[in-house]
């Protein structure tokens, strides 16, 4: 399953890749018509492709539906907008207890060959649309009406539908997945990101998760051949610095693996973004969660932190420790307070703290350190401070996605149909809003 869709507007840098493709540089495409990019969310909620069937015919030319590329579950919110290039199947670890993502789905790399292939079949996906654009008087762009025709024609493959969504979100980044890509050997990720360069002259940005473990395994020379190459961004789930949270939660990587991997990463020039998890360590490890944690963020010292609060998912391994007493998950404000914790001791860098995620309860604390750091501070301790009450009407409004500002508490229509809504689910679910609120967050993951 997808994240939820969140553009990323920061840290695009224009890479040259090999010589080698023959091909020069162009300006990047301006397929992004005003509106299309509504269109398209209309048919999309929360990553699932919502497809009409009304069988338009594409008058002029014929789509090869036979152009499929393979694409894995799941991608950063940031990469909403990405084309999914699949490197590698799965996850190569795939033991940690909170995640069940790939449980029960066996890892393999896919050859260089394979991957191309779907680069390759992606090019011309791209090509068929821009013709059928062409031949119907469109200029080549993708309009609303190139837009429609693609999306309600449920005969075409997804591939069709992927692309269109790609272009109209901009068409210029790609993210190559699944889980681990970056495990792959320099050699083949440069014969890979040269592809893509080749292939698609107008991409700014390709971006992969990576593993502590992998990066490790590469030197700084490595990630500066895959910076020139067009590799801009790693995604990191560090999800906690605390060697004793990581243990307990079978992340399979030490903190100094976090550390020394995210220098060399930092040092190459490729922008790093971590992944950080408040709830992981339970009630019992809070504290060094914390400030372990920060300790890691502080040596690395990333592009981005991103905050992913805890949700414990249905048959995890997670969920099954909570229900045997072994792992007790903290409440709404202790994660919170954790953040606030995590961000209090952070010294010394200039990271961009986000939190784009709808797990995540403040969705205003993002910034730049270190000087938007009071104001992150004071916006968190204002929540805190708050009523129980307020709190709790705070907590409703966001899950159940009235409102997403704490100013708009000040609202006296928004605070009445809070509490009116608070009374009826009070009298109507034994556990009250916080059972509510659980039964709302499963539809989010």
């Amino acid at each position: 399953m997808l994240d939820h869709p969140v553009r990323d507007s920061g840290d695009i840098t224009a890479l040259p890749c090999s010589p080698q493709s023959g091909l020069a540089k162009i300006p990047p495409s301006k397929y992004l018509q005003k509106g299309n990019i509504e269109i398209i969310f209309a048919f999309f909620k929360f990553g699932r492709l919502i497809v009409a069937t009304s069988g338009v015919v594409f008058s002029g030319v014929l789509m090869d539906k036979s152009l499929t590329f393979e694409q894995g579950p799941i991608r950063p919110p940031s990469e909403a907008g990405s084309l999914l290039i699949r490197v590698t199947r799965n996850c190569p670890w795939n033991r940690c207890v909170f995640c069940g993502t790939y449980k029960n789905r066996k890892f393999s790399r896919r050859s260089v060959e394979e991957v191309k292939a779907d680069i390759d079949s992606a090019r011309a996906v791209f090509d068929q649309i821009r013709e059928y654009s062409w031949v119907n008087g469109q200029g080549g762009e993708l309009t609303h009406v190139v837009l429609r025709k693609i999306l309600e024609d449920s005969s075409l493959p997804d591939s069709y539908r992927s692309v269109a969504y790609w272009v109209a979100s901009g068409g210029e980044t790609v993210f190559l997945q699944d889980a681990n890509s970056i495990m792959l050997s320099t050699d083949s990720l440069v014969d890979i990101l040269n592809h893509i360069r080749m292939r698609f002259p107008q991409v700014l940005r390709v971006t992969s998760y990576a593993r502590a473990s992998s990066l490790v395994s590469k030197s700084v020379d490595d990630f500066i051949r895959l910076r020139e190459c067009g590799l801009s961004r790693l995604h990191v789930g560090m999800e906690s610095g605390s060697d004793k949270v990581l243990k307990m939660i079978k992340k399979g990587n030490r903190s100094d693996q976090l550390i020394e991997g995210g220098r060399r990463v930092v040092q190459s020039g490729i922008s790093l973004c971590l992944y950080v998890m408040p709830g992981i360590g339970g009630t019992e490890l809070s504290e060094d969660h914390s400030r372990e944690s920060a300790r890691v963020i502080n040596a690395i010292d990333p592009k981005y932190v991103r905050f992913r609060s805890l949700y414990i998912r249905r048959s995890s391994e997670l969920m099954e420790m909570e229900s045997q007493g072994i792992f007790q998950a903290p409440g709404e404000d202790e994660m919170v307070r954790e953040i606030r914790d995590i961000i209090a001791r952070l010294e010394g860098v200039n990271t961009t703290i986000v939190s784009d995620h709808i797990l995540n309860l403040l969705e205003e604390v993002n910034g730049k350190l270190p000087e938007d750091k009071s104001r992150i501070l004071s916006l968190i301790d204002r929540y805190l401070n708050m009523p129980d009450e307020d709190r709790i009407l705070f907590q409703l409004g966001r899950r159940g996605g009235a409102i997403t500002r704490l100013d708009e508490m000040d609202n006296p229509v928004i605070r009445s149909k809070l509490l009116s809504a608070k009374r009826h689910i009070e009298s109507e679910m034994p556990g009250g809003v916080p059972e509510y609120i659980q039964a709302i967050k499963k539809r989010f993951v």
